[in-house]
Formats: C-alpha cells, structure tokens, sequence
C-alpha cells in the first residue's frame, strides 16, 4: 500500500464516523504557528514572504490551518473534520516533505467521551494496515496544570516549570533565584519572563535600538536578544516544597487507573484539591474502556509531553513496536485554548491527531 492509499482508506473511516475531509491551503502564515507552537517550530519551518514582505510558511501541520478554517466557517458549532496531504517540516535524517493524516473534533463539549473516541479512532485507523499491537503512550496537560495551579506557583514560574518538564529536561534544568550570575540584568530579564517569545524578543530589540546598539562582540541585536530569552527562561522562584510535590508527580507511571489513583494519594498527602482534573481523567479512562480499548496496556506517565505549546490536556502518542527509534506512528490530544488564541470570543474545546504516513506505510 503506497501513502497516498493510505490516506484514502483512512479518510474512508474517519469520513464514515463524520468527520468531513477539509484540505486547508499549503501556504500560512508563519507568525501563527510561532506564536502558538513554539519559537522551536521556526527552525523547523519553510518559510517565504510575499509581495508586502510578510511571511508565509509551507504548511508545517494541519492543526491551526484546520481550526482557521473552522472559526471563518462555523465560529463555536460543533464540527469534525479528517485530512490528508504534504506537510512540510525540517526533520534531520528524513524528507522535509512528507504526508500527513488524520482528525479533529471542534466544539464538543464532551470531553472525556470525545478525547476516548479520537484514540479509539486513531487505533482503528492503524488497524487497517495490520501489524502487531501498537505501543500507547498517555499524558495528560490537565493535570500536570491543575496541580501547578494548585500548588499556587506564579505564571511566571508556572510557563517555565512546564517548558523545562515539555522539553525533556526536567526541573534540574531550572537555575535557582540565587545561583551566581542570577541578579545580572535582573529588571530587563523579570520584565520580559513569561511573555510570548514573539513579544519578548520585540521588547528587547526595541531597548537595544533605543540605546543605538546595532552589534556587541560580533552578535547582533536579533541574537543578543534570544540571549536573554534564554536567561529568562531560566529564572524560576519555584519553592522548595512545591519542587517536592512536582518532584513526586513526575514520578508516577503506569496504567491509567493506577495512575489516577497515585496522583489521588499524591494530592490527599499534600492538601491539594485536584478532584475536576482527576475526574476528566477517570471519566476518560471509562469511555475508553466502554468502546472496548484495552486501558490496562496503555501507559501512562506523568513526564510525557508534546512539546507543542497549544495542548492543554489529554494527549497520546502510538508507537509500532517494531520500529527502533521510538518515534510515534500517530500522536494527538486537546487543545481548548488554540481556537480562542486564533480569534475566538471564548475558549472552544477541541482535540485530534494525526498519522505520520511515512512512518506506518513505509516502516523500515
């Protein structure tokens, strides 16, 4: 089976379960994806301007292009929608031009049933190309915010704590408020800390302009200025005690209902309410159950993260076990922030996934 047989046998299910097949436009704009996935995605970005000079972007995902089609068609109605083409992101070691499928569920408000069916979906896809039984992956964004919330971290800290937990690293990654070196440019860098890197960088190159400063030892004011970014990033005021917490939830891992119950003892232990975030979670893990998935193969571990910005919730990944790297064969989850950050009055719940073809079809 070539890709492009796979996309049509996966629009075929998805299309068949009501989710309507959209193809966005290859061409965005960049400055979206930066802002809502990350300053990482720009390294990874084809990017072009047009006649005005601004910047546009081969299309790097179909997430934020599906959901601006979404609000210029249906603001907050309800709508679902599968795809399947080329997207185009720099990946080392594979084509920067590579096929992509999969779906999205916009404006449901039943959260733990919908977030249960895109699995149950995305394993029904991976089904019609047979193998063996897939590898899953659990996390979940919603909990690890809520008890971020909860312990009554600042946002400052709260943005960094999830950067360095996202990005692999951990809170051993976190420079402490006292470590030499930590007081230097003390007011520019509390000034910029916890703003949009987009905004960030603005602020700091508008001072530097200001003060007539085009080079300082060969670096420029665009590179000077993601110096600082970096400085701030590492600023944290996270106290001991809720280090120690967080410490103990990045610990926890297992199956899903031994999961829910670990981090039930881990809130009763440190007097924290986490009772909205744990019951999405174990209503989830009954839907689950109740379209006969296999919740007790899944894998759930407190440290797992998709390191795109926008996701606020559930996520997953899948994996073919007979792949070495351990890259994912469909990864996903909710994001109900995204379409409020594109123009929506109010926050819209969505979720979705998406198959990286390449990786399914042609398997080393």
């Amino acid at each position: 089976m070539t890709e492009t047989d796979a996309i049509v046998t996966l629009i075929t299910l998805f299309e068949r379960e009501g989710y309507a097949r959209i193809e966005p436009p290859v061409l965005q704009p960049a400055d979206v994806f930066i802002d809502l996935s990350g300053e990482d995605i720009r390294r990874r970005m084809f990017v072009t301007q047009d006649a005005s000079g601004a910047e546009l972007c081969l299309r790097p995902e179909y997430t934020i292009p599906v959901c601006l089609h979404h609000l210029h068609r249906h603001g907050a109605q309800p709508s679902g929608y599968s795809y399947g083409g080329p997207v185009f992101r720099m990946r080392p070691g594979e084509s920067g031009e590579f096929l992509q499928a999969g779906l999205e569920s916009i404006g449901r408000k039943d959260v733990s049933a919908v977030d249960a069916e895109i699995l149950a979906l995305a394993l029904d896809g991976l089904k019609q190309f047979g193998g063996p039984a897939p590898v899953v992956k659990l996390g979940d964004m919603g909990l690890l915010h809520a008890l971020i919330d909860a312990l009554g971290i600042a946002p400052a800290a709260k943005r960094r704590v999830i950067r360095a937990i996202v990005s692999g690293q951990g809170l051993a990654s976190l420079a402490e408020p006292d470590a030499p070196g930590a007081q230097e440019h003390a007011g520019l860098l509390a000034a910029i800390e916890g703003q949009a890197p987009q905004a960030a960088k603005a602020f700091v190159e508008d001072i530097l302009s200001i003060a007539g400063i085009a080079r300082v030892g060969g670096r420029s004011a665009g590179e000077i200025a993601e110096r600082f970014l970096a400085r701030a990033a590492n600023r944290t005021g996270l106290p001991d005690d809720a280090r120690q917490v967080l410490e103990r939830y990045l610990t926890i891992a297992g199956d899903p209902d031994q999961a829910a119950h670990a981090v039930r003892t881990l809130a009763k232990d440190s007097a924290l309410d986490l009772d909205a975030a744990l019951s999405l979670f174990e209503a989830r893990t009954g839907f689950m159950a109740a379209r006969g998935l296999d919740v007790s193969s899944f894998s759930f571990a407190a440290t797992f993260a998709r390191n795109l910005d926008y996701y606020t919730g559930f996520i997953f990944e899948v994996q073919d076990p007979r792949r070495g790297d351990g890259k994912p064969v469909v990864g996903g989850g909710r994001y109900d922030h995204l379409l409020e950050h594109l123009g929506a009055d109010a926050p819209i719940p969505a979720v979705g996934c998406s198959f990286w073809l390449d990786r399914i079809v042609g398997r080393p």
